[in-house]
């Protein structure tokens, strides 16, 4: 039977991120659902001061419809469109950078309904919890900077998290070229930056959060590593792939790598279609 992939977005993003890719999914002859978590999509807030001409104070203040989402609340929200999906046969689990926070706690809550989960250059905590992790020499390479120097508003205060991406800084957006898509064309990166929405959940997990053996442990799995990621360096990626087989090493992870950024693979999707297709192909037959 058919699988459905199942696409989990990162932070700022929506499942708009992943419209390139089902189109490259669909045309392989493969069934795919993207996921908008609570407070994304069509039901993010794009405050009025957001606009041109911006409202610096109006922005650092304005009320965002996130404000109290956790992740709780999207793993909640995922188990529900898991259950959906697993009624029309396989499912296979994708995730990108922070959305494998909620992936993980998904499989730990409900492995049965996953038949095989991939990261892709996502967080699958093993050892720390994701905060922690931020800490570590792995991450040393990362430009935190560039994107703190565009946060508005204090995020105590605000309940989110808020960037402008629609900054005319010239420094900030090099820098976030240079996070999330430095491979690609100037064009490609303002076209990709107009799809993030300015807020994002606050709630980054808890030790409780990581990947546990008896659960997720047991779900077939794929790490699909971007070789020239810049927001969670090879080094990092590589790091969850050494715990989770470490945590179970009768069921290790299958390892792939693209070329590329953080971004890259979902502005020019077709060979992560690919490896998707590649992937759906170990499931188990008759599954």
């Amino acid at each position: 039977m058919q699988p459905t992939f199942v696409l989990v977005h990162g932070a700022f993003a929506n499942s708009f991120s992943f419209a390139p890719l089902q189109a490259e999914l669909g045309l392989l002859g493969h069934r795919s659902v993207a996921v908008d978590l609570p407070g994304h999509g069509f039901a993010a807030t794009y405050p009025r001061a957001y606009q041109a001409p911006q409202d610096p104070e109006g922005l650092a203040t304005a009320p965002g419809a996130i404000k109290g989402v956790t992740l709780a609340d999207n793993v909640a929200h995922l188990i529900g469109i898991l259950e959906r999906a697993k009624r029309n046969g396989p499912v296979i689990l994708v995730s990108h950078s922070r959305g494998g926070m909620t992936a993980t706690v998904a499989a730990n809550q409900r492995p049965d309904l996953i038949d095989r989960i991939v990261y892709v250059s996502a967080w699958c905590p093993v050892d720390l919890d994701v905060s922690s992790y931020y800490a570590e020499p792995e991450m040393a390479t990362v430009d935190a900077a560039g994107l703190a120097s565009a946060m508005v508003g204090n995020p105590a205060e605000l309940g989110v998290l808020r960037v402008n991406f629609r900054t005319a800084d010239p420094g900030v957006l090099a820098a976030f070229k240079a996070a999330f898509l430095a491979d690609g064309t100037d064009d490609e990166f303002l076209a990709f930056l107009n799809t993030f929405q300015p807020d994002e959940t606050l709630d980054a997990g808890t030790p409780d959060d990581r990947a546990r053996p008896d659960s997720w442990g047991q779900i077939p799995r794929t790490y699909v590593r971007l070789a020239e990621d810049t927001s969670i360096p090879p080094a990092m990626q590589d790091r969850m792939i050494r715990e989770g087989d470490a945590l179970t090493p009768d069921n290790p992870y299958d390892v792939r790598t693209l070329a590329g950024s953080h971004l890259k693979w979902l502005v020019d999707p077709a060979q992560a279609a690919r490896v998707l297709g590649e992937v759906a192909a170990l499931l188990p037959a008759g599954s």
